[in-house]
């Protein structure tokens, strides 16, 4: 199929996170593809998504929309009118409203689902805190609710990125999928053989519901090294609770975290991620992994990879580092788990299901 015959939609492009990886093989397999997001900032993604023109919505004419954009939500829907003309396969790359673009009549639309929209399922304390506004973010996240489980169907073929998401699509929308997971890049996250540090590692954007002030608590407690990487509106909440042990290196490059994974003692995650790439990463570089026990981490970690702690609290993941530290774990038993998770393996599975569904 010609790349001018596939159209592609993602939901913003401000910068190379977890979706945008997904993305981009689409990108480089079919570099003559049409490419439509809600908002685009010229420069933040890899020059394989700039080279396709990412056509934006009206909201991209907003004045200094990259400071202030999550809280465009509530228009979003309104704003996710592409016009979808002229192709054989539509590929949507969605955790918010990518999923409800139109294809014209006979066409597959393949969404390839992060999960149904969270801020209105699943995560709304997470984003919006309890207060007088209360009732009005209700009615707001019913209606949001509403819209995305009806616009689900416009999506022909469903695929989620684990199990986790699987079961949410089912839950929410009615719906059978199938599970690909996402890439890591394996052959960038590769062990060395420098001998691990006395320090715990979080890599991730510093947001609430990452429960980065779990791995703060706990090493706090225990009196345990640990190196935060990452930025965002947590930092200075996370900052003021962090003791001396702590330390925030803020916004880093890939090649820093990298370093960072191949020197550490273990990763600690705290966070029920839909997926959760900072796990693969981490035992690509023969780092072990210390996570919460649900979400897609369960799917990534290995009683021979990592250890899991049931409860989301500080209390719990210091313990888990008590029992993590008197276990010894192989870091290529590490290794061989995460090229599970390679891009090449991404693709194949990926592009062999478009092929599959859209007969082609």
């Amino acid at each position: 199929m010609a790349g001018a015959d596939v159209v592609l939609v993602h939901d913003w492009l401000t910068g190379m996170r977890g979706g945008e990886k997904c993305l981009l093989p689409a990108c480089e397999r079919w570099p003559a593809a049409r490419l439509f997001t809600l908002l685009h900032n010229p420069g933040s993604v890899d020059p394989a998504i700039e080279r396709l023109r990412p056509q934006a919505s009206v909201l991209n004419r907003l004045p200094g929309w990259p400071r202030y954009y999550r809280y465009l939500l509530p228009v979003m829907p309104a704003a996710a009118q592409w016009p979808i003309r002229d192709c054989k396969l539509v590929l949507s790359f969605s955790h918010c409203v990518a999923k409800a673009a139109v294809p014209p009549p006979g066409v597959p639309h393949v969404c390839y689902c992060f999960t149904p929209m969270r801020y209105a399922w699943h995560m709304r304390e997470a984003y919006f805190r309890r207060g007088l506004k209360a009732k009005a973010v209700d009615v707001l996240l019913s209606r949001l609710r509403a819209w995305d489980r009806r616009t689900s169907y416009r999506v022909t073929h469903f695929v989620a990125i684990s199990k986790t998401v699987q079961d949410r699509i089912r839950e929410c929308y009615g719906r059978a999928s199938v599970v690909i997971h996402p890439p890591a890049d394996t052959d960038f996250y590769t062990p060395t053989d420098q001998p691990r540090e006395d320090f715990y590692l979080v890599v991730s954007a510093l947001a609430p519901y990452k429960r980065f002030d779990l791995a703060v608590g706990a090493c706090g407690q225990l009196g345990r090294r640990l190196v935060v990487i990452g930025s965002g509106q947590d930092a200075a909440k996370l900052k003021a609770s962090a003791g001396p042990t702590v330390r925030f290196l803020g916004w880093q490059s890939d090649e820093v975290i990298r370093d960072h994974y191949r020197r550490c003692r273990a990763v600690l995650f705290p966070a029920e991620e839909d997926f959760g790439i900072v796990p693969v990463e981490a035992q690509a570089c023969g780092a072990p992994v210390i996570a919460f026990g649900r979400g897609g981490a369960t799917e990534t970690v290995t009683p021979a990879t990592g250890l899991f702690f049931e409860s989301q609290a500080a209390d719990a993941l210091a313990e888990a580092v008590e029992r993590f530290e008197r276990t010894v774990f192989d870091p290529t038993v590490a290794r061989r788990n995460a090229e599970r998770f390679s891009r090449p393996r991404y693709e194949a599975e990926l592009f062999g299901y478009v092929r599959q569904v859209a007969a082609i």
